[in-house]
C-alpha cells in the first residue's frame, strides 16, 4: 500500500498538469481556450454561454469573480490550445481505446481512488488486495511491478467492503459449506472451526457446474415453452378458424331453415287465399240463387193475397182458376246452413308444428351446447386433495317442482325430510311419485362437485337426465345413477344392476363429475376422502344432482352440503 502512494504522489504532477488544462466551467479539457485580464482561461462557448446567462451589465470571472466593464473581448489563447492539442495527441497514441472510451466518471460508474482534481477518472479495475479502485493511468503499477502483479483484480466495482468480513476485515476467500457463506481465513480459527470449508474458487467452480446444469435445464424448458407456445398459436388460428366455419355454417343452416319456414308460410297463406276465394264465390252463388227464389215467392205471396181480397165472385173464379194454371211456388233446392266454418283448425295444426319445432330445438339445445362446451384448449389435471375438488364447487338448489309429497323441503331448499304426512303439492309432472325423491334445479355439463350429509338409515344420492321417469327408483332406468348408503354399506346401481361397494361409510358423501369426460366419482368424506366408486361412460345429457331417502324412515334428513 505505501508503495502505490509512493507511485501515485510521483505521477501527481502530470496528472496536475493535465487538471491545469480543465475549464473550470464544464471540467473537462479546454475546447478554444480564451484567457480572461485576469488571467484564468475558459472554453470559448462555456464564458460566453455564462455570462449571457448571467447578462447584468457586470461580467465577472467565474473562478476568482473579479469584474469587468463593459464585458471583455475574448482572445483565443494559443498556448493553451497548443498544449491541449498536444496532450490529447499523445494521448490517443499512448491509449487509443482509452480515447474513445468516457475520461471521466458519470453518476453511474465507479470513480478511480487516486485521481486528484475536480474530477476523477472512470476506474478500470478494482484490487481486491489494496481495496482500491484504479483508472487506467494508476493501474499501470499493477501490471509493471512485481509485488502488485500478484494482487487480485477484478472489474471495477463500488462494493469492495462487501467483500471482506465483517470480523475480521479480511478479504472473504473462503467459503463455509457448513453454513453456506462465504469466509475469511480467520473465521476458519474461531466461529467456523471444523466447518467444511473450500476456496471461493473451488466453490465457484462447484457452482459453476451446477449453473451449468441450470443453464441446461432452463434451455430445455425454453425449448419447450416455444414449442407449446407455437402449439398453442396453431391452436388458437384453429379454433379462430373452426369457431368462424361454425357460426358461418350455424348461420347458413338457420338461414335456410327460415327460408324453408317463409316459403312454406307463404304456401299456406296462397292455399288459405285459394280456398277463401272458392268458399266465398260457392256461397255467394248460392246466396244470390236464395235470393232470386225468395223475390218470386214473396211476388206470389203479393198476388194470392190481391186475390183474397176480390169480392166479385165470377172474377175471384177465374183469377183463382188462372193462378192455379199458371206455375206453381217456385222452387230450389233447401240450404242446410251449419255451424260457421272457419280455418280455425288451421291454426291448431300450426300451433302444433310451432309446438313440435320448439320441443325439438329444446330437445336438441343441450347437444348443441355440449358439443361447443366440448371445445377445450386446457385439460385440467385431475383433483387429488379435498382443496381441489372444492374448486369445483356450484350453488345447487332442491327443485320444489320435482319432490315427492313424502318429504318436506326446508326454506333455503338444500334439506329434505321424511314425513308421514303427505305434503300439499300442487299436481305436476315433473314431480316423482312412489318415492321419496327429488332434483336439483341446475343442470350440471361441466367439472362439478357437490357433498351430500345424511342422517338416518337410507339414503340414495344420484344424478339423472331431466327426462327420467319420474315413477322409477334413481338407479332403476338406464337415465340414472344412484349410489344407495345405509349401515350395512353402499351400492352403486344404474339400469336396475346393483353393484356392491366396499369401503368406509360415512355420513358425508361427495360426488365429482366431469361431464365430458364421462367420469361420475362418489366419495366417503370425513378426516380424509376415500374413493368409493367411478362410473365411466359417455353422458348425452345435463345432469341433475337427486336425493332420495326410504319413504317409511319418518324423520331421516339429508342436506346439500354448502361448499361453494
Amino acid at each position: 500500500m505505501c508503495f502505490v502512494s509512493e507511485m501515485s504522489e510521483q505521477q501527481q504532477g502530470c496528472e496536475l498538469d493535465q487538471d491545469q488544462l480543465c475549464c473550470p466551467i464544464c471540467l473537462d479539457i479546454l475546447k478554444e481556450p480564451v484567457t480572461l485580464n485576469c488571467g484564468h482561461s475558459f472554453c470559448s462557448s462555456c464564458i460566453k454561454g455564462y455570462w449571457d446567462h448571467e447578462d447584468t451589465g457586470v461580467y465577472c470571472c467565474p473562478h476568482c469573480r473579479e469584474s469587468f466593464s463593459p464585458r471583455p473581448v475574448l482572445r483565443k489563447n494559443t498556448l493553451l490550445a497548443e498544449l491541449v492539442m498536444k496532450l490529447s495527441s499523445t494521448a490517443a497514441q499512448q491509449s487509443p481505446a482509452a480515447s474513445a472510451a468516457p475520461l471521466y466518471a458519470g453518476p453511474a460508474d465507479v470513480a478511480c481512488d487516486f485521481c486528484t482534481g475536480a474530477r476523477r477518472r472512470k476506474a478500470l479495475m478494482s484490487c481486491l488486495t489494496c481495496l482500491a479502485s484504479y483508472c487506467e493511468t494508476h493501474l499501470q503499477p499493477h501490471y509493471n511491478v512485481p509485488v502488485l502483479k500478484k494482487h487480485k483484480l477484478v472489474p471495477a466495482t463500488d462494493k469492495l467492503q462487501e467483500k471482506m468480513c465483517s470480523s475480521h476485515d479480511k478479504l472473504m476467500e473462503l467459503f463455509c459449506r457448513t453454513d453456506q457463506q462465504s469466509i475469511c481465513y480467520l473465521c476458519t480459527m474461531d466461529e467456523h472451526k471444523g466447518h467444511d470449508t473450500v476456496s471461493a474458487a473451488a466453490e465457484k467452480a462447484e457452482k459453476q457446474k451446477q449453473l451449468v446444469t441450470s443453464q441446461e435445464e432452463v434451455q430445455q424448458k425454453i425449448q419447450e415453452k416455444k414449442k407449446e407456445l407455437k402449439d398453442l398459436r396453431q391452436v388458437l388460428e384453429a379454433l379462430n378458424r373452426s369457431a368462424d366455419a361454425a357460426v358461418e355454417a350455424s348461420d347458413r343452416i338457420f338461414s335456410e331453415m327460415k327460408v324453408s319456414i317463409e316459403r312454406r308460410r307463404g304456401e299456406l297463406k296462397q292455399l288459405i287465399r285459394d280456398q277463401q276465394q272458392n268458399a266465398v264465390a260457392q256461397t255467394e252463388a248460392l246466396l244470390r240463387q236464395q235470393e232470386q227464389t225468395l223475390e218470386q215467392l214473396e211476388r206470389r205471396h203479393a198476388e194470392l193475397e190481391e186475390l183474397s181480397n176480390t169480392e166479385d165472385i165470377i172474377t175471384f173464379i177465374q183469377s183463382f182458376q188462372s193462378l192455379s194454371s199458371s206455375t206453381g211456388s217456385p222452387v230450389s233446392p233447401s240450404v242446410v246452413v251449419c255451424p260457421l266454418r272457419s280455418f280455425t283448425d288451421v291454426t291448431d295444426v300450426v300451433s302444433g308444428l310451432r309446438d313440435q319445432l320448439d320441443n325439438l330445438l329444446t330437445t336438441t339445445w343441450p347437444q348443441i351446447s355440449n358439443r361447443v362446451c366440448a371445445v377445450d384448449v386446457d385439460d385440467p389435471a385431475e383433483p387429488q386433495t379435498r382443496k381441489d375438488f372444492l374448486q369445483y364447487s356450484c350453488p345447487l338448489s332442491l327443485d320444489i317442482n320435482t319432490i315427492s309429497r313424502n318429504l318436506t323441503l326446508s326454506e333455503e331448499k338444500r334439506k329434505v325430510t321424511v314425513t308421514r304426512q303427505q305434503q300439499p303439492y300442487p299436481d305436476n309432472a315433473e314431480r316423482f311419485v312412489g318415492y321419496a325423491q327429488v332434483l336439483c334445479t341446475e343442470g350440471l355439463s361441466e367439472r362439478r362437485y357437490w357433498e351430500v350429509e345424511r342422517s338416518g338409515r337410507d339414503a340414495a344420492i344420484a344424478v339423472c337426465y331431466k327426462d327420467t321417469n319420474r315413477r322409477d327408483m334413481f338407479g332403476y332406468n338406464d337415465k340414472s345413477w344412484s349410489l344407495v348408503c345405509n349401515s350395512n354399506g353402499c351400492w352403486f346401481i344404474h339400469n336396475s344392476v346393483d353393484t356392491k361397494v366396499s369401503g368406509p361409510v360415512s355420513s358425508r358423501v361427495g360426488v365429482y363429475l366431469d361431464h365430458k369426460a364421462g367420469t361420475l366419482s362418489f366419495y366417503s368424506v370425513s378426516d380424509t376422502m376415500t374413493l368409493l366408486h367411478t362410473v365411466q361412460t359417455t353422458f348425452t345429457q345435463p345432469l341433475y344432482p337427486g336425493i332420495g331417502l326410504w319413504y317409511l324412515n319418518y324423520g331421516d334428513t339429508a342436506e346439500l352440503c354448502k361448499t361453494w
